[in-house]
């Protein structure tokens, strides 16, 4: 192809994603060796914790031409996921809501995803053999195989990664999921955004359990979302308490900044929260058993965690929130079932002991409140 049958078909590119739900799409080299000593001593520090696949492909992860041979372009491309209702700040004020994150209330994105690249590749191919040119060779990816997708996004013109690691879009903020196409056709690259985060910290302060470390490091073993989702067996009880009401992720660096403020909804109905999940409540959700968590989560991201793990964060949960009889029982009464093993037993024990421990508080205040009546003095002296 000539240059400006390239640039033509860059241009064409880029409206057929648009037409297929994609709210942007850049094109980027394959080239990430900045990237190569990043990455190494991150998984030197350990920070991926159990997501071993981080490592296992070693350098790969930033060798798109080693994953698929031929490659010297990527696609990505960007679907915003915002859903409408969102109810970030009903949910996470409530501590008797679960809070989930805004990725994770509709169906899984990894197929509709996928599914859609795959489409925008054949075209790209249909286009390529009408015009005589043949060979054209592609392949798909969303979180499927180890590819460094934020900074692909970056070079490719799509936003800047932001001091929490997540990527961030002038006019869309980071509420979007991000998809890749690896193709062998020398398309023209676009150009990365300058803009930048500048002086404002306020993902690094809002993190509850302090696991943006500096900009752009992210201790994995720390974050929310990891400790929900990532971890299998106990959660370490040093972040249980900060964990709050969060059962399935976090979202609190994107709630604070100042870029998502521009955000738009989603277009895709398939990312709307379900209606189960609309600000449900902690008890709720954990009466659920096995056969009912599978049913309610079919198709959805939170269904991969398993119905173990489900109950484990729900307990952390149930152990944050204020002091209710009606929580004890419901502790205790799964507690003697069948549907849980050692790990989850001890986090039900946990969550009991928190529970006991708001019920001596409320004593002890309720103590001195009779006092300080006794005496005459006001209620809270």
């Amino acid at each position: 192809m000539t240059s400006k049958e390239m640039s033509d078909l860059s241009r064409q590119i880029k409206q057929w994603a648009l037409e297929l739900g994609f709210s942007q799409l850049g094109i980027t080299d394959t080239d990430l060796t900045a990237e190569e000593p990043k990455l190494q001593q991150w998984l030197d520090n350990d920070y991926h914790g159990e997501m071993s696949y981080m490592a296992n492909h070693g350098m790969m992860r930033a060798r798109p031409h080693e994953l698929h041979p031929g490659t010297v372009r990527v696609l990505s491309a960007r679907m915003d996921y915002l859903p409408p209702q969102a109810g970030f700040a009903t949910n996470l004020a409530d501590p008797n809501l679960g809070y989930i994150s805004r990725y994770a209330g509709g169906r899984d994105y990894h197929k509709l995803i996928r599914k859609q690249l795959k489409k925008l590749g054949d075209k790209i191919v249909e286009h390529c053999d009408s015009i005589g040119i043949t060979g054209v060779d592609f392949r798909p990816f969303v979180d499927s195989a180890p590819v460094l997708e934020r900074p692909l996004a970056e070079k490719a013109g799509l936003g800047w990664t932001g001091k929490h690691s997540l990527l961030l879009n002038p006019d869309a903020g980071s509420w979007f999921f991000l998809g890749e196409v690896l193709i062998n056709i020398p398309l023209p690259i676009d150009i990365p955004i300058t803009q930048s985060c500048n002086t404002c910290v306020a993902c690094i302060k809002s993190c509850p359990t302090n696991a943006i470390l500096e900009d752009n490091v992210v201790d994995g073993r720390r974050c929310i979302s990891y400790l929900t989702i990532e971890l299998q067996g106990a959660i370490p009880v040093e972040f249980r308490q900060a964990i709050g009401n969060r059962i399935y992720g976090c979202d609190d660096c994107q709630l604070v900044c100042p870029i998502n403020t521009k955000a738009p909804l989603t277009e895709q109905t398939d990312f709307h929260t379900r209606s189960q999940l609309i600000q449900p409540e902690l008890l709720t959700l954990f009466s659920w058993n096995e056969k009912q968590f599978l049913s309610l989560t079919e198709g959805s991201p939170i269904r991969r965690i398993g119905h173990k793990n489900w109950l484990r964060n729900i307990a952390v949960a149930l152990g944050n929130a204020p002091f209710s009889e009606q929580i004890i029982l419901a502790l205790q009464s799964k507690k003697a079932s069948d549907e849980v093993d050692e790990m989850v037993s001890e986090h039900i024990d946990w969550a009991i002991s928190q529970q006991q421990a708001h019920t001596e508080f409320l004593s002890r205040k309720t103590l001195r409140v009779v006092r300080a009546i006794e005496k005459g003095l006001p209620r809270d002296a």
